[in-house]
């Protein structure tokens, strides 16, 4: 006869989750490296890149005896110097976020909170709207007009309008962090060529 119990608790045991790593230690090398290896892999502001080494350094000075004072010295080092090299260059992001996040349907509101919030300063951020203003023409419009694609509102919609569906379509760009006569554009919109 098979023990089917400890065959079960065999089959438990190997689903459990294995122990975290524990971090090395952290060096000027080390923050140089894991700051090179998050450029790989994404683009990032000067001050976001600051704030992911801090982090690291953090995590690992629970395991390590960690002089927080030299390892913020260390990254700003590191940040500093990969902005000398143009490895970060926060304009470039910001315009490069700016457009992406436009053609997504993203209004300048969020996008201006999101840059904000990846540490880009507001003289960039209105810079880089500006660029926008020079490509699009009308940067609110064409996000909510690509806004308005993806969420089938105005002219793309598959209902017959209504009055009461009118407001929540409103609602709904008002929401998305688009302005009042925009959104009243977008709805009272019957072809996609009206928001051209």
């Amino acid at each position: 006869m098979v023990d089917r119990t400890s065959n079960r608790k065999e089959a438990a045991k190997d689903t459990r989750k294995p122990a975290r790593k524990v971090p090395r230690r952290i060096t000027k090398d080390r923050l140089r490296n894991i700051a090179l290896y998050h450029l790989e892999r994404f683009a990032t502001s000067a001050e976001n890149l600051r704030r992911v080494l801090y982090r690291r350094t953090l995590k690992a000075s629970r395991h390590y005896d960690t002089d927080m004072e030299q390892a913020k010295a260390w990254i700003d080092e590191v940040v500093d110097g990969l902005v000398r090299s143009t490895a970060i260059d926060d304009t470039r992001y910001a315009d490069g976020k700016t457009l992406t996040m436009l053609r997504r349907g993203q209004s300048p509101l969020k996008i201006r909170a999101y840059l904000a919030s990846k540490g880009i300063a507001t003289s960039t951020i209105n810079a880089a709207l500006e660029h926008a203003t020079a490509e699009f023409g009308d940067p609110d419009l064409e996000a909510a007009r690509a806004y308005a694609t993806r969420r089938r509102l105005g002219p793309f919609r598959i209902k017959e309008i209504t009055s009461e569906l009118k407001q929540k379509e409103l609602a709904v760009l008002g929401r998305a962090g688009f302005k009042f006569d925009i959104a009243r554009k977008v709805v009272e919109a019957e072809t996609e060529d009206d928001l051209m």
